[in-house]
């Protein structure tokens, strides 16, 4: 291996090994050892001392081990120009070094400054790790940037930034030169940060870098079930995100020493660093899949270099719009003071409708727009709009028409400074000024519709014709038509149930992150991260026979009760990796779904209530179990099987087939308001099929209470059907 310079990496690991004693000396005296520290709503403790070291700090007193085993891994303080042949000290010095940065950011939660300020987010807790999950194991997320520094100006800042969310790359962004940060650069030029939009500003001290290896080191725990102990586990920590976790650090400016040792943390964890200035080059392979540290790169290559020396595997579709286009702009919000135009949304008459044609009805790449453009709408008015998109393929079936046409929310809300929001004739969207002055018109809609349906579903699409009214009489009798093509759909879906088809089909989108884990897709239950059903397995299918989603065979019944087939074990064993023998459809309690991480809910079991709980992702309060979901989702996620847990979609709640082994929906005793009031219709609805139409009132929400005693003196109240059913306890055997 080619000679180093470690003495920058070794002195900056020593300069933030003493903040930290400092810091932490400091605190313990002002609050205490017994004073209790953390990350908001998270369930790891401090995330990169549980992955490496095993020990789950939480105290102020807890930290004094980490601190003193950090020192202890410090390689010695070196004389200037040491040259060391290898990368072992610099490695060393690139632990302590995070784990140093973990405290110093834990400690100003308590001390402060306090890290959430401004633009600066701080911790990313457990609710948002999981919501970027289904972006990670399905590629619409490919890797992540973490930008340390500045550029040379905020236009290039902003450039950069578009250069990685084209490529959907999530930037982290921390630590500053010459007194400004990226995330600052990107403020000033009014650029709209958070984790929506694909840009994270962490914190302007380089210790904030810790969050992002914080992130990186929780995925592994959370996605790959990774348990935490010895040094094995800190090894497969680290590997895992070698492996599966395709980030690199963008060092903008001068490296300064704790720059230096914060990059060799980095590198631990296989992320090269790729710099713009003259420093040292690390080339040769090792603990990183490719090259360590690439420097001199020129800021029109430093995102290609990094997309190739991680080996991140990157899909662009060029669109013809006059706007940035990619996912990492699906998060923009455009607010009204910011719209030059907008369309339905309660405000005009607007729909969108996909319908199969015969291949000679469509004239393929046409775009037709019936009435004026934007060029000749009054700003900040309501217009109306009818998007109609005529598709035609020798695969196409009628089922797929819902499937594409729910795609349209995805792709017009890539193009920056255009918002869309519903489906069907409950559409709402918005051309900002900003995209207007830049040449973006109704027209654009049409362009990103046809480009994307061909390029994303070749395997059943093979012509495309979008038409856009925009004039309220012309597109009359083709709402109409629409109203009535979306009743039929919903007859359709609806008569769709697990005994009336002889196939399920199999995601294993998860496995990047969860190995062993893989959903089982029926009419009656979704995946559980919510986003595939099972019409869009099949249609997934279609479009990519070799891909994630396979079509099951049921098989024989094994056990009708539990939902459980011949075909569906054989298949679950083999996608396991062997790890999972069987698993029910209908059970919490026997043999239940694994859960990889990305699932929209968690159903617990309340023993005393005699009943069920469910708590969605978004819920940050405590739950009737004793747990927050982050804890719980601790032990429901990684693959395995939890009796008493399970992972869902918010859909499947309201299912016939939910958890029907233990007496189904009747069981539900208490869920978050926020996810009551968001399911209110299905579940009155539900309510109503199984002849209790007041059921949605017995279900408890935290405004009742938030423990099993209160819930069930609640049931009592209201005379809950739970209580009069046997055991849910005995359906364990």
């Amino acid at each position: 291996m080619s000679k180093i310079i470690a003495s920058a990496a070794i002195r900056g690991a020593h300069k933030i090994a003493k903040r930290a004693e400092e810091s932490l000396n400091n605190a313990i005296q002002q609050k205490g050892e017994a004073q209790e520290v953390g990350f908001p709503d998270t369930a790891y403790f401090m995330p990169i001392a549980l992955a490496l070291l095993g020990v789950k700090v939480k105290t102020l007193g807890d930290f004094v081990p980490v601190l003193e085993k950090a020192k202890s891994m410090l390689p010695p303080e070196p004389a200037e120009h040491v040259w060391l042949p290898y990368l072992g000290n610099t490695l060393d010095a690139g632990i302590a070094t995070i784990l140093f940065e973990e405290i110093i950011e834990a400690v100003k939660y308590i001390t402060g400054p306090n890290p959430v300020d401004g633009i600066w987010l701080g911790a990313t807790d457990d609710v948002i790790l999981r919501m970027q999950g289904i972006k990670l194991v399905d590629g619409s997320m490919p890797g992540f940037a973490a930008c340390v520094g500045a550029m040379p100006t905020n236009a290039e800042a902003v450039k950069l930034a578009n250069e990685l969310r084209e490529r959907n790359i999530l930037v982290f962004m921390f630590g500053e030169t010459n007194g400004k940060s990226m995330a600052e650069q990107l403020a000033e030029e009014g650029v709209q940060m958070g984790w929506d939009s694909y840009l994270v500003p962490y914190g302007k001290d380089i210790t904030a870098a810790s969050y992002a290896l914080g992130f990186a080191a929780r995925s592994a725990m959370t996605f790959g079930g990774i348990a935490p102990g010895g040094l094995k586990e800190a090894h497969d920590i680290l590997l895992y995100n070698k492996n599966r976790v395709f980030a690199f650090v963008l060092a903008l400016g001068e490296v300064d020493d704790e720059k230096y040792a914060t990059a060799a943390g980095a590198i631990n964890y296989g992320f090269p660093v790729i710099a713009d200035t003259d420093i040292p080059q690390i080339l040769p392979t090792g603990i990183c899949s490719y090259e360590h540290v690439v420097s001199n790169v020129t800021h029109d290559k430093m995102v290609e270099t990094a997309i190739e020396v991680r080996g991140v595997k990157i899909k662009i579709t060029k669109i013809n719009v006059p706007v940035p286009y990619g996912p990492a702009f699906e998060g923009e919000r455009i607010r009204k003071e910011q719209m030059f135009v907008e369309f339905g949304g309660q405000k005009s008459t607007a729909f969108e409708y996909l319908r199969m044609r015969d291949l000679d009805d469509v004239e393929n790449g046409k775009i037709e727009l019936i009435g004026p453009d934007i060029d000749k709408m009054p700003e900040g008015s309501a217009q109306p709009l009818g998007i109609v998109i005529d598709v035609a393929g020798r695969k196409m079936q009628q089922d797929f028409e819902p499937v594409l046409e729910r795609q349209v929310h995805h792709m017009i809300n890539g193009a920056e400074g255009a918002w869309h929001m519903g489906q069907r004739d409950m559409n709402w969207l918005r051309i900002s000024k900003s995209a207007k002055d830049k040449g973006f018109n109704v027209k654009h809609f049409g362009e990103i519709l046809l480009a994307k349906l061909i390029d994303d579903f070749p395997a059943i699409v093979d012509k495309v014709q979008v038409t856009l009214y925009t004039d309220e009489k012309a597109m009359a009798d083709l709402m109409e038509e629409a109203r009535q093509a979306f009743i039929h759909r919903d007859e359709r879906v609806a008569g769709l149930t697990d005994e009336s088809v002889d196939t399920f089909y199999s995601c294993t989108l998860c496995q990047s992150f969860a190995p062993n884990h893989v959903c089982i897709i029926s009419p009656q239950r979704l995946g559980l991260c919510g986003a595939y059903n099972w019409l869009d397995a099949k249609a997934a299918f279609e479009i990519n026979p070799a891909g994630a989603n396979q079509p099951i065979t049921k098989g024989d019944t094994i056990d009708e009760r539990l939902g459980q087939w011949t075909g569906v074990n054989e298949v679950v064993v083999q996608k396991s990796n062997q790890s999972v023998q069987n698993i029910s459809a209908y059970s919490i309690m026997i043999d239940p779904e694994t859960s990889c991480g990305c699932f929209e809910c968690i159903v617990a079991i309340l023993p005393v209530a005699n009943g069920v709980m469910i708590v969605n992702r978004e819920h940050s309060g405590m739950t009737p179990t004793g747990m927050k979901f982050s804890t719980l989702a601790g032990s429901v996620g990684g693959g395995a099987q939890t009796p008493g847990f399970l992972g869902v979609g918010r859909q499947y709640i309201t299912s016939e087939k939910f958890i029907s082994a233990e007496g189904g929906f009747k069981r539900i005793v208490w869920m978050p308001k926020e996810l009551k009031d968001s399911l209110e219709s299905q579940l009155k609805k539900r309510g109503e099929s199984i002849g209790i139409p007041d059921f949605f009132d017995k279900i408890a929400d935290e405004t009742v209470g938030t423990t099993e005693d209160e819930v069930l003196a609640f049931m009592q109240k209201v005379g809950h059907p739970a209580l009069e059913m046997e055991s849910i306890l005995e359906f364990s055997v």
